[in-house]
């Protein structure tokens, strides 16, 4: 019997402008002690859906039913819900520093729940917290009970929170992006922690993720949804090798595995999902589909059912062209061009205070050297705190070196003070990893990409203007938008301002720093192209820092691992992914998932077809 059964949920969230169909006729099922994974771009209803069947949606109108033990969680009661979160369902969230409270120990938030739950004195909630603590890898559990949120790495921060779901040992957790910002050694770890719990106490986890990849190798069922409707779902391994829907390939597609070819452009889904507000007639995916035919437009999709159990809502059985990957393309030859940036035994110390203001000593780089030349992509791995970014700035100069060298274009950057520093300063540009948080809320788009020449004097008035909108149609923005504030864009075209900021003054390096690690695969895609047009055409060399280590292998010529402020491998990036000399790169290249290679649907076929609509019985579980 299956511990959770979605039948028919539908999701209406009145709004100023009507009512948005957030999930619409959604069925699923899970079996107890399986993982059971929803995938999707932003925007799909993957949390919603979650959110709503455990009453963490107020204002919704959320009809269906969906049985949990065989209680329905949609005539329960406010109060019953709370008391069943945390004690029979365990809640897992992306960004674990905002879900813990910034003024309070972890200790006593978990504890906290622990009372919430069940009557056992402030010792026993105390000897539970630590226990748990230390089966999810907290090291001297005890002695941080009474540590604070900052005082943990994210990872740790990660472990914090599933101890805290775990705490009460409940059958069911739902993890959202737990993994999302995290390394993938990291990664690694939460994801053999989840299912050793899941072995040890027979969990149950719903995973929520748009890492593919991950997904394949962890999942047992998946189900893939698109702008609130469920598009596939079936056994993880047989969806991923062969896709039933065009959506599914087209994500498969989007997302740079080992199996892509570095310096091939990604073959992203075009276009931007459509309105939750008014629902087109036929298939929901049909604009964005490459094979649409006009059936597609005027008539909903039935349910095709596979003998392998898989389901799809499509027309039409995608043909095994589709699954052709591009062709392998030759790296180009960099060694012969100018250095860019050279970084001589570069070492730097930080001094921090500790307990009655006695002061320590950490050194956090340790005789960094490599060379950046021109028109390359130079990537920068390795985990989190180990350096990556603290290079970067050094190499940007936003910090000073404790020692050693760093050359830009041939200037010593350590030399240079004043006037000259301020025009050296045009040479390197970043583009963050937030594209929210780098962007001014309260400034419109077109003042964000003109400060550049603001600052550096390059241009004024409408000659600003022109160079501006000429940068935002460069990187793919309407420049009509000009005057549009960045809460108007998606979080692909606030990258692309990002990017176009980066650009204007024309820089001889920019530094990413983990430029599409929050973004969807789809959109992702968009931005990998995007950068490799846009080195292609202007010859620009980069410098890209990333913890995805198949993004890195696609978009990087040269691959520099660093371990603890140390670059301990330094090889080509086809070299170092096919031959490894380092311990510690083995360890990071281990912890790739790719999903199984496309096989194509030539050994699947259609048994039976049952007919949907949006405002009927959608489709069976699984």
């Amino acid at each position: 019997m299956p511990l959770i059964e979605a039948h028919n949920v539908t999701i209406r969230i009145p709004t100023e402008d009507g009512i948005i169909y957030a999930a619409n006729s959604i069925s699923f099922s899970v079996e107890a002690g399986e993982v059971f994974g929803i995938a999707g771009e932003s925007g799909s209803g993957k949390s919603v859906l979650m959110q709503a069947i455990t009453g963490l949606l107020p204002g919704a109108e959320i009809s269906g039913e969906v049985l949990f033990e065989g209680r329905d969680l949609l005539k329960m009661s406010q109060q019953e819900l709370q008391a069943l979160r945390g004690s029979h369902i365990g809640m897992v969230f992306q960004d674990p520093l905002s879900s813990l409270h910034p003024y309070f120990t972890i200790g006593s938030q978990i504890t906290e729940m622990i009372h919430a739950h069940s009557k056992v004195s402030a010792a026993e909630a105390r000897a539970m917290t630590v226990d748990m603590l230390g089966k999810v890898g907290i090291e001297n559990a005890e002695s941080r009970f009474d540590d604070y949120p900052h005082q943990f790495s994210g990872g740790m921060r990660q472990r914090v929170m599933i101890a805290m779901a775990l705490v009460l040992h409940p059958p069911l957790i739902i993890a959202d992006e737990p993994t999302t910002a995290l390394d993938v050694t990291v990664q690694m770890q939460i994801m053999e922690l989840l299912d050793e719990m899941r072995k040890s106490f027979g969990t149950t986890i719903i995973m929520i993720t748009h890492d593919l990849g991950l997904l394949a190798n962890i999942a047992d069922h998946a189900m893939v949804m698109y702008a609130g409707t469920r598009l596939e779902i079936g056994a993880t391994r047989g969806m991923f090798s062969a896709p039933t829907h065009p959506y599914t390939l087209g994500l498969l597609k989007s997302s740079p595995s080992s199996e892509t070819a570095q310096g091939t452009n990604l073959v992203p889904i075009e276009g931007n999902p459509p309105s939750l507000l008014d629902r087109p007639q036929g298939c929901i995916f049909a604009e964005r589909c490459p094979d649409v035919q006009a059936l597609c437009r005027s008539t909903y999709p039935p349910v095709q059912i596979y003998d392998d159990g898989a389901e799809a809502l499509c027309h039409f059985v995608p043909g095994d062209k589709d699954m052709v990957l591009p062709a392998r393309a030759a790296s180009p030859d960099h060694a012969s061009r100018p250095i860019v940036v050279d970084v001589q035994d570069v070492r730097l110390t930080f001094t921090a205070k500790s307990g009655f203001g006695k002061k320590r000593s950490i050194e956090v780089l340790k005789g960094i050297d490599l060379q950046i030349r021109k028109g390359e992509t130079f990537g920068l791995v390795g985990e989190s705190g180990c350096g990556k970014s603290t290079l970067a700035r050094v190499i940007a100069g936003l910090i000073p070196a404790t020692s050693g060298e760093v050359t830009l274009d041939s200037v010593p950057i350590h030399s240079v003070t004043g006037e000259r520093w301020r025009q050296m300063r045009r040479h390197v540009q970043l583009v963050f990893q937030d594209p929210v948080g780098s962007l001014n809320p309260r400034r419109r788009v077109g003042a964000i990409i003109g400060d550049p020449f603001r600052i550096h004097n390059v241009a004024h008035g409408e000659e600003q203007k022109r160079q501006v909108q000429e940068l935002m149609e460069m990187v793919g923005l309407n420049p009509e938008h000009y005057n549009r504030f960045p809460s108007e864009f998606s979080g692909g075209q606030r990258q692309r301002i990002g990017i176009a900021r980066a650009l204007a003054i024309k820089p001889s390096l920019i530094i990413f720093d983990e430029p599409v690690s929050a973004l969807d695969v789809s959109i992702q895609a968009q931005i990998l192209n995007l950068m490799h047009e846009l080195q292609r055409d202007l010859n620009l060399t980069y410098l890209f820092i990333s913890h995805d280590l198949s993004v890195v292998r696609h978009v990087c010529d040269k691959i520099a691992v660093m371990d603890a402020g140390q670059i301990v491998e330094l090889n080509e990036s086809d070299r170092l992914f096919a031959d490894p000399q380092h311990p510690f790169t083995c360890k990071l290249l281990s912890a790739i998932k790719d999903p199984p290679p496309l096989a194509g649907n030539s050994d699947r076929r259609i048994i039976n077809t049952r007919p949907a609509s949006p405002n009927a019985v959608m489709m069976e579980a699984v």
